[in-house]
């Protein structure tokens, strides 16, 4: 199995949305992409799977060496050897690997989060370097590109927070922000157990708006010189916008105990009619 061919499997195994989008590259971008984002499923995977948080540790350092190797010109796993061709080519800056490696250990390190700006360390280092080095790849003339992917990278990860409260207290996690929390009258305790009521409602209404205001802000910051090449990021924008529309017409606290998606035949619909210049975002 080539590294492409590895990192293709990988991708394919998340079931990501984002998949629908990818037919529309070139074949190098989408396997540069796909590079991508098999490393983020693999950094993701460690912080999913692992039980004991020395394990995690030692794993996520291994990627950071790894990293290192690949910026030095010797990569040892499938997944940095399918990234090598495309280091230079598109300007992909070490760092943002880094950047993504500590948000994944932000996870094993936190299961809680006192406030927005602790949450916004966090999306900003699991999604919008993730984004940032997606705009890289799709190609822009105008800098203020990057701080709408940025910007849209939020927006991505507070839908995926706000789509998997439910799930993600099986685990023991809780990302709203526990001083929301605390606004909205509401315990730790009454999440955990999946307590439903008009705070919860009000509660999610209010993580709805804060992701919304995101992609909003996304939208505004990209300049029209970019939108043709950054078109697939904002076919993937637009799927989970219209995810999280669909919670908010949903009573938003059913959430708790049931998982918000979209049929594939709606996401393929989205990302065809985006391709057409169609908006959601606005």
């Amino acid at each position: 199995m080539s590294p492409q061919e590895y990192c293709i499997k990988k991708t394919k195994q998340s079931n990501s949305s984002f998949l629908f989008a990818f037919i529309f590259l070139s074949r190098k971008k989408r396997n540069a992409l796909t590079a991508l984002y098999a490393f983020c499923r693999e950094v993701d995977d460690i912080v999913d799977d692992c039980q004991e948080f020395k394990i995690g540790k030692s794993k996520l350092n291994w990627w950071r060496a790894e990293i290192d190797r690949l910026y030095n010109s010797n990569p040892q796993h499938p997944v940095t050897k399918a990234l090598e061709p495309y280091i230079i080519e598109y300007e992909l800056s070490q760092a943002y690997f880094v950047e993504i490696i500590d948000g994944m250990e932000m996870d094993l390190d936190f299961n809680r989060y006192e406030s927005f700006k602790q949450l916004q360390l966090y999306c900003y280092r699991v999604a919008s370097t993730v984004g940032i080095l997606s705009a890289q790849i799709f190609g822009y003339k105008d800098s203020k590109t990057l701080k709408y992917a940025h910007n849209l990278g939020i927006a991505l990860q507070l839908t995926n927070i706000i789509r998997d409260i439910g799930e993600d207290t099986k685990r023991g996690r809780i990302y709203i922000p526990l001083d929301e929390l605390k606004k909205f009258n509401i315990t730790e305790a009454e999440i955990l157990k999946h307590i439903k009521g008009k705070k919860i409602d009000s509660l999610v209404k209010n993580q709805i708006e804060r992701a919304q205001s995101f992609y909003k802000l996304a939208i505004n910051n990209l300049p029209h010189c970019d939108k043709k090449t950054q078109k697939v990021g904002l076919m993937m924008g637009n799927i989970y916008y219209v995810l999280l529309s669909k919670i908010s017409k949903d009573k938003p606290e059913k959430i708790l105990t049931k998982k918000t998606t979209l049929p594939n035949f709606i996401k393929f619909l989205i990302t065809l009619l985006t391709f057409l210049n169609y908006k959601w975002i606005k």
